[in-house]
């Protein structure tokens, strides 16, 4: 279940770094309100998340997965570029956060 739980505290961070850009520096009030409320409870769950799991582990899980949507959206969403080396810092992330969860506690 915490594995669970921080997956979706991730894909909360995900949603809070989309939020950024579309809140243009905190200047548009709803995007900001969605923003600020998808940090809110990213953060939770990755709290709640940490009480079973390694927090070195929680931490780098919720982050890799949080830059690797981030990395995603921002090609799909807003056109940032795609490039071979790109997608392979990108593959190297997503590497990171399998291995640390292959190797991690099986809670």
């Amino acid at each position: 279940m915490p594995w669970i739980v921080l997956v979706v505290a991730a894909l909360f961070e995900v949603t809070w770094a989309i939020g950024l850009k579309y809140s243009e520096g905190f200047t548009r009030p709803w995007p900001t309100v969605g923003t600020v409320g998808a940090m809110i409870v990213s953060v939770v769950l990755l709290a709640i998340a940490a009480r079973s799991l390694p927090i070195g582990t929680a931490y780098a899980v919720w982050t890799g997965i949080g830059a690797m949507g981030a990395v995603i959206a921002g090609m799909v969403l807003f056109k940032d570029p795609a490039t071979p080396a790109r997608l392979i810092c990108a593959a190297m992330v997503l590497a990171g956060v399998i291995g640390l969860k292959l190797t991690g506690p099986a809670s």
